[in-house]
């Protein structure tokens, strides 16, 4: 018989060995591996609509500092961020809803009801309670919740929150 392979029990067992062996490693290695890449890939959401309260809850006029926290998944990493918002309620319907942190350097502002003005500790920043600049250093009004990024749904606030 020329021509033909004959191969021994030996070579055989061998062959048979890798074939089994990566059978079993490609059925239990690929389901560890996606299970490991999965988190990586998964998309995060970045905007949500966040509820701030009954509208009828804040005084008239007088500027509320509202608190709020975020969770953000990155892989395996969750992180859980503390943000807080200023709500002016202007009326039964209406309301003005500004960021905490000042333009200039990102520092929290507060509210001065002597002074009936946002103040900025760092670098002593001013806010007017409509948000323009009165004094100081930043560049910008406070940032704004207004138009289509604010909404009172069965007498709740709710802002339209992005993040980053």
């Amino acid at each position: 018989m020329a021509g033909s392979h004959h191969i021994s029990r030996r070579e055989f067992i061998t062959l048979t060995t890798a074939a089994v062996g990566t059978v079993i490693g490609a059925v239990v290695g690929l389901p560890a591996i996606a299970y490991l890449i999965a988190p990586a890939l998964k998309a995060s959401t970045t905007d949500a609509w966040i509820p701030l309260g009954k509208l009828a809850a804040y005084e008239l006029g007088k500027p509320t500092l509202v608190t709020f926290t975020r969770s953000k998944i990155n892989g395996w990493e969750k992180t859980v961020n503390s943000y807080g918002v200023f709500v002016v309620r202007k009326s039964d319907t209406d309301a003005v809803v500004f960021s905490n942190k000042c333009t200039h350097l990102g520092c929290h502002v507060n509210w001065n009801p002597d002074k009936q003005e946002y103040i900025c500790p760092c670098h002593d920043a001013q806010f007017g309670i409509d948000g323009n600049v009165l004094g100081g250093p930043p560049p910008r009004p406070l940032d704004r919740y207004s138009g289509d990024k604010v909404e009172i749904k069965d007498g709740t606030v709710l802002i339209h929150f992005l993040e980053g």
